[in-house]
């Protein structure tokens, strides 16, 4: 479990993150939404210890980190996974170096070990033959599961995602998402997924975090964001008419 209790973050005299306070289950996948500008990147990137707010804590199944030592942080960090938007991955690397890269960071394990586990996870997000291609040879949506391949590589106990649908179609998109929930469930995670895809939020939102100027505005989960009152919420949710019409199936269904 990951516990945020009264985060702020500010660079200069912008006022990033606002006394941010929520959880995030272990085995549950976890969606913070909102507008650009509301600092859901500040916040992952203080997930992920890149930064250190100047008040409030951020704790790992009990551990507070800003009173770990150096080392501590470093052995925190290799059970993080992290998916990035672009995906990230090392042009000059072939798709199997890519995701052995963390395991050489962090493990002293043999090569027909790390290689053993390369195959391993290769072989769960569906690229079995995959190794020897460089990804420019690989599609978007390969390249997005060859960023869960290296993520989850070295069994991270968190998993962190920002944006990993970002210039998919749909039909991958939704591939992407069921994939991640799988591997959740599967490892027994705790997931935290930056999106504003609300097809995502829709699909795979066990916990939804929304935030607003830097403030929590709302937290619920995919069944109760249909139901809120909260206008801040109602008006991104239900930008579109699509959505407009599934909450009004959604109610009426469940008067």
């Amino acid at each position: 479990m990951i516990e945020v209790k009264n985060v702020e973050k500010s660079f200069g005299d912008a006022h990033i993150l606002k006394g941010i306070s929520t959880t995030f289950e272990k085995g549950k996948t976890s969606l913070v939404i909102g507008q650009s500008g509301s600092g859901k990147t500040v916040f992952l990137k203080c997930l992920l210890g890149l930064f250190i707010p100047e008040t409030g804590t951020i704790s790992y199944d009990g551990k507070i980190y800003s009173e770990l030592s150096h080392d501590e942080r470093r052995n925190l960090r290799a059970k993080m996974g992290m998916v990035f938007q672009g995906s990230a991955l090392f042009d000059s690397m072939t798709i199997a170096e890519n995701v052995m890269f963390p395991l050489r960071m962090f493990t002293k394990q043999s090569k027909s070990e790390m290689e053993d586990r390369v195959n391993f996870v290769l072989n769960r997000v569906n690229l079995p033959d995959a190794h020897h291609k460089m990804p420019s040879e690989a599609s978007g949506g390969m390249q997005k599961r060859v960023a869960i391949a290296r993520a989850i590589v070295n069994k991270p106990k968190y998993l962190f995602c920002d944006e990993p649908n970002s210039g998919l179609d749909p039909k991958t998109a939704i591939v992407i998402d069921n994939l991640i929930q799988e591997i959740t469930d599967e490892y027994d995670i705790t997931t935290v997924i930056n999106s504003h895809d609300m097809n995502s939020v829709m699909e795979i939102g066990e916990k939804i975090v929304f935030l607003k100027d830097g403030f929590k505005a709302w937290e619920g989960s995919k069944d109760t964001i249909f139901k809120t009152d909260n206008e801040v919420v109602t008006d991104f949710v239900y930008s579109s008419e699509l959505f407009k019409k599934v909450r009004k199936m959604y109610l009426e269904e469940n008067e």
